[in-house]
């Protein structure tokens, strides 16, 4: 009797159901009847209307598609245009776009690794600079999360060329990486330093110019930083902003930007108008941290254990994977879109809701949300 090659797929779907882990998709509506604190449009910029024109326009003028990849027919002025700017916001010599940030994250850790090198991760990083771990051709060392000290021991004595890399704000508890101590062991080390400024662009730093620059790192020959064109700025695909040699680097050898489809060129026009309206508006990135820091006072205050917000995200631990899941459905259904983490997207395997504030958020809205969890959340155990 012939086997079924995927009967295996049964067992995982039954272990998944009794632990509690089954995800399935659910489409939203063009507007929703939600309170949105789920998604990661931090500045509310996905559906402004000036942003969607810029989208609509590059539609008409560049196509739907970009046609092929970046160093064939993917390239248009207009990627060139929000390349420069980008470079000039977040004060490197060079940026460049890639069809998504988890792309570029890809990129940047298997670019910067060679047969040879050490990288060193955060035990907490976000899964496309694990995936980048693992697919690049360097020996990894994950150390323990936040960690300057262990960061130091593992390049001690490493000969050959060195990377750490790190999430600046990890995106499951909200918290920030120590970059300036982790720059200090790294230069000691003579090793580069590779952050991922995801939830940090268009939030922290002078006018929302990211983790870099509110850590006095920006434009530092050692340093290279990934950023996401979906959060902030509302938009898709992601970008590595760097000096001039490791953009040059990228361009040559990084295979998802070789070999991959470019940017849409809708979504490289929304992206480049958001980034200019960060520029007119910067009150918005200020705004977001004050929400982001309101939310958590309140929460607390009413008895819930969240982790101090250092820029948008704000968790709120859940007593099991189980009671995160009926949390997040309660919330729903009392008007509240709010995340729900769980294994094994959460490394430490504390299951929690995650609210991203936005700096659109009103006073009715944050009452709204406020009362909304504390309302429907789980007895303790």
């Amino acid at each position: 009797m012939t086997a079924r090659p995927f009967g295996w797929l049964d067992a995982a779907r039954e272990q998944r159901r009794r632990a509690g882990l089954v995800r399935s998709l659910r489409p939203r509506p063009a507007v929703s009847p939600l309170l949105d604190l789920a998604g990661n449009d931090y500045l509310g910029f996905a559906r402004d209307a000036r942003v969607t024109a810029a989208a609509a326009e590059a539609a008409h003028r560049w196509g739907a598609g970009a046609t092929g990849s970046r160093l064939v027919t993917g390239t248009t002025r207009l990627h060139a245009r929000l390349e420069a700017e980008l470079a000039d916001f977040c004060g490197t010599q060079g940026a460049l776009v890639f069809s998504s940030g988890y792309a570029a994250n890809l990129a940047a850790v298997t670019a910067l690794a060679p047969g040879g090198a050490l990288v060193v991760s955060d035990a907490d990083n976000h899964a496309s600079l694990i995936d980048g771990c693992r697919l690049a051709r360097a020996g990894t060392t994950v150390v323990p999360h936040a960690d300057p000290a262990a960061v130091a021991k593992a390049l001690a004595g490493h000969p050959g060329p060195a990377l750490a890399v790190t999430d600046a704000v990890f995106s499951v508890d909200g918290d920030a990486a120590p970059l300036g101590a982790l720059a200090d062991v790294c230069r000691g080390a003579g090793a580069g330093l590779l952050v991922d400024d995801a939830h940090g662009l268009g939030v922290l730093g002078d006018g929302g110019r990211g983790a870099l620059t509110a850590a006095g790192l920006a434009g530092a020959a050692d340093v290279v930083a990934t950023v996401t064109l979906s959060k902030a700025l509302g938009s898709q695909g992601g970008a590595v902003t760097a000096p001039a040699a490791v953009i040059e680097h990228l361009t040559n050898t990084a295979r998802t930007f070789i070999f991959d489809t470019g940017l849409a060129p809708a979504a490289a026009g929304a992206a480049l108008e958001a980034l200019r309206l960060l520029r007119a508006e910067p009150r918005r990135a200020e705004r977001v941290r004050e929400i982001a820091l309101t939310l958590h006072a309140r929460l607390t205050a009413a008895g819930l254990t969240a982790v101090r917000p250092d820029a948008a995200v704000v968790s709120v631990r859940a007593p099991s994977p189980e009671a995160a899941v009926r949390w997040a459905a309660d919330c729903r259904a009392a008007g509240l879109a709010v995340g729900c983490f769980r294994p094994p997207s959460v490394p430490d395997g504390v299951s929690r809701l995650r609210l991203t504030a936005r700096a659109d958020l009103t006073g009715a809205d944050l009452d709204q949300a406020v009362r909304t969890v504390v309302a429907t959340a789980p007895a303790a155990p």
